[in-house]
């Protein structure tokens, strides 16, 4: 095996998506499955809809192109608002998308138009969390109305986000008002929308404990399939019936040494501008592992296999590892770590980390 290498179980991701779809489907949501995580690898989006997702979710049209051309066969969907520069791309690689301003809509009409294809888009409406999103609903209405005059973009549904920038957790309270929101436009188009977006895995909680509110029938749903992690580790939510080990990074023992806890001379800034504290603790044993933060971006998101280790420091390509005493490693040595979301996202769209996938 050539490392560092990025092992991922697509057996357990199916599962997990078919754990997730089916606790979903009994209060009439579809689960979109969202692959960014695991930088939009076509097996995993296979896996995904093997489990039973309903939709395929990304943020870049590039890897929808990447997705639509290896024939994933459920609908694709963008997950981030769609830039002026890309209509055309997301006209012919998208089925549907996320979307908050009128002009882009006005954009995508044209192109569709053009085509003479149709596109299909769910309107986000900001419950708080201050991403994307109208935050006055009559602007949305007034733009739900102008898309029903268009002959190229169809009114698919409506959204929203919660939890990922203003950590804004979903309540029945703020979810309801998406519902409203949505009997609101019904009754003025005259028609049942498709979709009722009401958010992500912090969502999820909701679904599980039944306090969903009736109406909600859409999550978009990366980490609780790919990892997770986020819900139990996080939010004390169990979830019994999923896999947390879906992946796996293995890296190599490059440096054994018996070094100071501490430091020696004068102390002023790290490569990345920060200025860290250091405990003494006398003379430790030491592992560098060939890994580094230019690959996980963030340490705390990565989990030792073996619990008797302590990541104590990286930098842009060395990870620094206290070992005990009577450790027998040696060089060569792999290590394994899991991984909260942060780690994989990063470790899993480096192109110098090998990737191995287990059916």
């Amino acid at each position: 095996m050539v490392y560092p290498n990025l092992i991922i179980r697509l057996d357990y991701i199916q599962e997990n998506a078919a754990s997730i779809s089916q606790a979903c489907f009994k209060h009439a949501i579809d689960v979109c499955g969202v692959v960014k995580g695991l930088h939009s690898e076509i097996e995993v989006a296979k896996a995904m809809v093997s489990g039973g997702v309903r939709q395929i979710g990304d943020a870049r049209l590039e890897n929808l192109k990447k997705l639509k051309n290896a024939g994933i066969n459920v609908p694709l969907l963008l997950t981030r608002i769609p830039m002026l520069s890309e209509i055309e791309a997301l006209v012919d690689f998208a089925d549907i998308s996320l979307n908050s301003e009128i002009k882009t809509i006005e954009a995508i009409n044209e192109v569709c138009m053009m085509k003479k294809r149709s596109h299909k888009v769910v309107l986000m409406y900001d419950l708080g969390d201050l991403r994307e999103g109208f935050i006055d609903q009559e602007q949305l209405l007034h733009t739900a109305i102008q898309i029903e005059d268009m002959d190229g973009v169809i009114l698919e549904g409506i959204g929203t986000n919660l939890g990922c920038y203003g950590s804004v957790k979903p309540t029945i309270e703020n979810l309801s008002e998406l519902v409203l929101l949505a009997n609101r436009i019904e009754s003025q188009i005259g028609r049942k929308l498709n979709i009722v977006s009401g958010g992500a895995t912090s969502t999820l909680p909701m679904v599980l404990e039944g306090s969903i509110p009736k109406g909600i029938n859409h999550l978009r749903i990366g980490e609780s399939i790919l990892l997770a992690r986020d819900l139990p580790d996080l939010w004390h939510v169990p979830l019994p019936f999923t896999h947390k080990d879906t992946v796996v990074v293995k890296a190599q023992i490059v440096e054994l040494k018996r070094k100071p806890s501490h430091p020696i001379g004068e102390l002023f800034l790290d490569a990345f501008g920060n200025r860290p504290t250091f405990e003494d603790r006398g003379m430790e044993n030491r592992a560098i592992v060939a890994l580094g933060r230019q690959d996980f971006a963030y340490m705390d998101q990565l989990i030792p296999v073996d619990k008797e280790l302590e990541m104590i420091g990286c930098s842009s390509d060395h990870l620094i590892i206290r070992i005990p005493d009577d450790s027998d490693y040696k060089i060569g040595d792999v290590l394994s770590f899991e991984t909260y979301y942060g780690a994989m996202l990063f470790l899993s769209g480096a192109d110098h980390i090998h990737k191995t996938f287990i059916k």
